[in-house]
């Protein structure tokens, strides 16, 4: 915790630009005493945690070779791989299930998550500490005090997610709490819990992108009822996922099958009202980094001269595409993944390796064919998993009913390519046993959200493993995780749930325990 607090001690200041974009340029170096003496200062340390801490372990690609910290849980279903993973061996270790041998070696990714969250932590701590004494517009006030505590409660859900139990530290860093023991999980979450209702209530209704991509009221409820999957709390998830739904947000519609279908409008099109909460990302101010390399395999670097290096760090095994029937319009091509693409601008045409389907869900056209900068944010929640998180929440608590049936219906339908009707689709789900209803839910949740890095949560939550069939596509079945066998043939373990505290981190505590199955030096 020491590095935490020397960080903060020369913390800079980031400011915000007249537009409407997250502009920050470093201002000064100040000095703890000189913090949150202004509401330009307060400002600006919020504006800070928009582009720090968890928030950027999930959207910021920041190498070639390997993509956001959180991509790397995808490779422990075995479903998906790093092309690179000889490099990045915390991929090759996650995938194989082998991370207990290797704690060494991967230490690194513990430590930039661990590190980097609790910096956030500070941050927002001193926020929530020191706004009340500013004099301030009090709506203000208010408002950046509540941003402070959705981002304090966002890292605290990443780092317990990742970690298990992990100090909770609710008070500005000082010598007194340089070396703080953990906290049970269960008492995270309560405090998780606590900020995020407290920031429900102060964050205006409205949606991301009209509320100047700044955290609103539907954000933190989103965040919330993900929260409350994870605690197995499905009558409290129904709850702020019925708020979500009735929020203005609405899902994406399909203006065709093909290139304006509501998932390639998903992929390239800002500020949808399906979005809830996106990083935002400018040519000029913030570009999306190698985001749109990871669309294709390496021998794209000969079709393109935009950028040096392609790979595909995210990319998924053919079993992992049978979770689609084949009349899924998610699964064909141009729609989540490609397999040809011909250069417009030169004629020359890249095909994938057998079994390495491309990633057109990163594909930024303007950034391969011309810049060489992507531009297109990155979504972390929509409304779809609002659906789908409120039909699950019913059926848990209520059984099969007409309405979690409506809501799920509205997901399937928009990838149908069949002719059905709404109703149709919802007669078939109404026919499902409660526990076949809750499975299919799961099973559209992997469908929908292929490459937002939500599947490793998904088991850890359900405790259930997804067994895709290799042969039949559509075909899904659902075992315990524990004992089960990942798509890389490895069997999962207690200990393959957590990551490993960093080893840099326990020999600046003495009062940190390493996670079990896990070296300690």
């Amino acid at each position: 915790m020491k590095k935490i607090l020397i960080c903060l001690s020369v913390s800079l200041l980031f400011m915000t630009s007249c537009n409407d974009f997250l502009d920050e340029s470093p201002k000064s170096a100040l000095t703890e005493v000189d913090y949150y003496k202004t509401e330009a200062q307060a400002t600006a340390n919020v504006n800070y945690l928009y582009r720090n801490g968890a928030p950027r372990r999930i959207s910021y690609a920041s190498s070639a070779y390997i993509g956001p910290k959180a991509s790397i849980t995808g490779m422990l279903t075995g479903y998906f791989s790093n092309s690179y993973e000889g490099q990045e061996v915390v991929c090759k270790y996650s995938r194989l299930l082998t991370r207990q041998q290797h704690t060494n070696e991967i230490s690194d990714t513990s430590d930039d998550i661990w590190d980097n969250c609790y910096n956030a932590i500070n941050v927002a701590n001193n926020a929530i500490a020191s706004i009340p004494n500013i004099t301030m517009d009090s709506g203000t006030a208010a408002q950046l005090t509540a941003e402070a505590m959705f981002f304090r409660a966002f890292n605290y859900f990443y780092l317990v997610k990742t970690f298990g139990d992990v100090p909770l530290l609710l008070e500005p860093a000082n010598l007194e709490n340089l070396y703080p023991e953990r906290t049970a999980s269960a008492q995270v979450y309560t405090q998780i819990e606590s900020d995020l209702k407290a920031a429900i209530d102060a964050l205006p209704a409205k949606t991301f992108a009209a509320n100047g991509h700044r955290i609103t009221k539907y954000v933190a409820a989103m965040v919330l009822t993900d929260v409350y999957f994870h605690r197995g709390d499905y009558a409290n998830a129904k709850t702020y996922a019925k708020m979500v739904i009735d929020s203005p947000h609405s899902l994406t519609a399909n203006t065709d099958m093909t290139e304006s279908s509501a998932y390639n409008q998903l992929r390239s099109t800002d500020d949808l009202d399906e979005v809830i909460y996106a990083q935002e990302y400018d040519e000029s101010i913030s570009n999306s980094s190698w985001w749109p390399t990871y669309a294709f395999s390496s021998s794209a670097t000969a079709v393109f001269g935009t950028y040096s290096i392609f790979e595909r760090v995210y990319g998924p095994i053919d079993q992992f595409l049978n979770v689609y029937p084949t009349d899924d319009l998610r699964i064909q091509p141009n729609q989540f993944f490609h397999w040809n693409y011909t250069n417009p601008n030169n004629g020359k045409t890249w095909t994938a390796p057998d079994g390495q389907a491309g990633c057109w869900y990163y594909y930024d056209e303007n950034a391969v064919l011309n810049t060489g900068k992507g531009t297109k944010d990155w979504n972390f929640y929509r409304l779809a998993e609002a659906y789908l998180d409120y039909a699950e929440s019913i059926a848990q608590t209520d059984g099969v009913t007409d309405e979690a049936a409506t809501y799920l219906a509205r997901i399937q339908v928009r990838a149908n390519m069949n002719g059905e009707t709404e109703d149709q689709i919802k007669a078939g789900l109404l026919a499902l046993s409660k526990q076949e209803f809750i499975e299919t839910c799961w099973t559209e949740r992997i469908r929908e959200f292929p490459l937002e890095f939500k599947i490793w949560d998904d088991c850890v939550r359900t405790m259930k493993f997804p067994v895709i069939s290799a042969t039949n596509p559509g075909e899904v079945t659902y075992v315990d995780l524990i004992g089960a066998q990942n798509a890389a043939g490895a069997t999962f373990k207690e200990t393959d749930l957590v990551f490993p505290i960093s080893l840099n981190e326990l020999q600046r505590n003495p009062n940190l325990t390493q996670n079990a199955g896990y070296a300690s030096k």
